[in-house]
């Protein structure tokens, strides 16, 4: 479900039909005409977003409106929460080893300043 979500928001027209979807349901129609594409190539668009996961539709008579699905991104926002955490968990440990260097390096410079003989 991850492979299809990550494809149909790789597309930017797909990431714009969202974007409207988030502000209410919306026909192919309406959502074709901010595009200069025709409705079929967004009917395309929303199978893929539909397979994805990403958005429903319902039949309204002869309407068929979409709307984003309530737990469309759930998967996906699963997936980027691990990334994210094993990602802090990296800079966590380059800070401790940095902090490490550091208090090497300032005590290799202390100790070179004073004189083994005294």
């Amino acid at each position: 479900m991850i492979d299809s979500a990550l494809h149909a928001l790789s597309d930017p027209t797909r990431r714009a039909i969202l974007a409207r979807l988030a502000l209410g349901e919306a026909t192919a129609g309406e959502l074709a005409q901010p595009f200069a594409i025709s409705q079929p190539a967004v009917s395309q668009h929303l199978k893929v977003l539909e397979t994805a996961g990403l958005i429903l539709r319902r039949i309204d008579g002869a309407r068929r409106p979409c709307r984003l699905a309530p737990h469309g991104l759930d998967a996906l926002e699963v997936w980027l929460a691990q990334l994210r955490s094993a990602m802090e968990a990296n800079y966590t440990r380059l800070d401790a080893v940095l902090a490490d260097m550091t208090q090497n390096s300032e005590r290799m410079g202390q100790d070179a300043g004073t004189d083994p003989a005294q």
